[in-house]
């Protein structure tokens, strides 16, 4: 299995090499004006609705050429570059290739160059509009990118004790600290996604209040770990019965939404301030959405489902995050490991183009119920987070053969 992921790791950063950071993503078409119009539209009006289910449906199964005819170009994605950045300074660590050094080095470099402008401390967003409750226009910044970037520059700052990445990371405290909170209670507040409007998510949530405590707690700045440590409560709080969380947290109406790879998202941060803080309550909550993950979001153990209740799309975001995730808590469950690996191997012998990349995924038509493989090679969606999968993987593996 080492051998598989070594080599699925090599095949992909030789892509990487020869077609560059720039690449399409699952979200730039719907930036698209036609589509942001035809969107509007057939949120009223029955008929306009099902021409709009026929244009999706025709870029879903024609991802490539439907972009083409839009006109929608390939963009470097800021989070992609902050995931590439982090996987490349985790392999610096992990085995002294001053490659990889050079590589992080590049990516910190853009990132640098272009954060968001008239904001305050740092923050970063998506190259495309895009649609939430209301229009995002590109660029905007929000807590999930940035968090991912601020992963970047708190990895490059504990490796090499840069002063620079450092700032940044309190810079993008800065940031996030700018982002529309809701206060439920005294000790419980919820952030929001970018700083346009309140909205209530339990993983974004949780990455801001991790990326609070770890700079916070880094340089002794009690109010961002306070902070922190209120919205660690308020999504635990609100955490189900059978360990799951729902995508919306209260007051929002309940998604009844729950998918593999923002489940994987809520799981590593809670490993990760549970590292930070000790504390036991962030390690029951941990426990018990690990124990519904492992056991509702995988076919045959080693097909990540999209959902509990249903399997399709097989998509390449759930591989990737399914591998980070438990490759990541392998210290705390190690029989996960198992998993991970039965994952990846599906992953790179049914996914994993030839060339090196990795497909969108198996998707469903919802016309004709036939599935197929979607072979864009989505750069942000599949490519950063494989490198990131992969690179956590081997990474993991290494640490518990020694």
């Amino acid at each position: 299995m080492h051998y598989k992921a070594r080599s699925g790791l090599s095949n992909l950063e030789k892509w990487i090499s020869e077609n560059g950071y720039s690449g399409y993503d699952p979200y730039d078409v719907k930036g698209n004006p036609f589509i942001i119009k035809l969107t509007g539209l057939g949120n009223h009006n029955v008929a306009v609705s099902i021409f709009r289910e026929i244009v999706f449906e025709l870029f879903y199964t024609f991802p490539s050429l439907s972009r083409k005819i839009s006109g929608i170009k390939p963009t470097v994605n800021a989070k992609a570059m902050g995931l590439f950045a982090s996987s490349y300074l985790d392999l610096y660590f992990h085995n002294k290739d001053r490659q990889y050094y050079d590589k992080a080095l590049y990516c910190l470099d853009w990132l640098k160059k272009n954060n968001a402008p008239d904001v305050q401390g740092y923050g970063w967003g998506y190259p495309f509009d895009w649609q939430s409750q209301r229009l995002i226009p590109a660029g905007t910044p929000n807590g999930i990118v940035t968090t991912a970037v601020g992963d970047a520059f708190w990895k490059h700052y504990k490796l090499s004790g840069d002063k620079e990445s450092l700032d940044f990371c309190t810079g993008i405290c800065t940031f996030l600290c700018t982002l529309p909170v809701d206060k439920i209670s005294s000790d419980q507040i919820c952030f929001s996604y970018t700083p346009l409007f309140i909205n209530h998510v339990h993983n974004l949530n949780l990455f801001v209040a991790e990326f609070l405590i770890k700079t916070g707690t880094e340089i002794r700045n009690n109010e961002w770990m306070s902070m922190g440590h209120k919205a660690l409560q308020y999504t635990i709080s609100n955490q189900l019965e059978n360990g799951a969380f729902d995508y919306n947290g209260p007051p929002e109406k309940p998604a009844d939404h729950f998918d593999n790879y923002h489940t994987g998202f809520v799981l590593r941060m809670l490993y990760s301030i549970w590292k930070l803080t000790g504390r036991e309550d962030v390690l029951a909550s941990l426990t018990r959405c690990y124990r519904q993950y492992t056991s509702h979001f995988f076919e045959d153990n080693r097909i990540p489902k999209l959902m509990p209740d249903k399997k399709y799309r097989i998509d390449i975001h759930s591989c990737a995050e399914s591998i980070n995730c438990l490759s990541v808590l392998g210290n705390v469950f190690p029989e996960g490991l198992e998993l991970a690996e039965n994952i990846l191997e599906w992953t790179v012998h049914n996914l994993q183009d030839e060339s090196g990349y990795f497909y969108y995924g198996i998707v469903k038509s919802r016309f004709t119920g036939t599935t197929f493989k979607s072979k864009i090679p989505y750069i942000r969606w599949g490519q950063a987070w494989m490198f990131r999968a992969l690179s956590s993987y081997l990474i993991s593996s290494d640490q518990k053969k020694s």
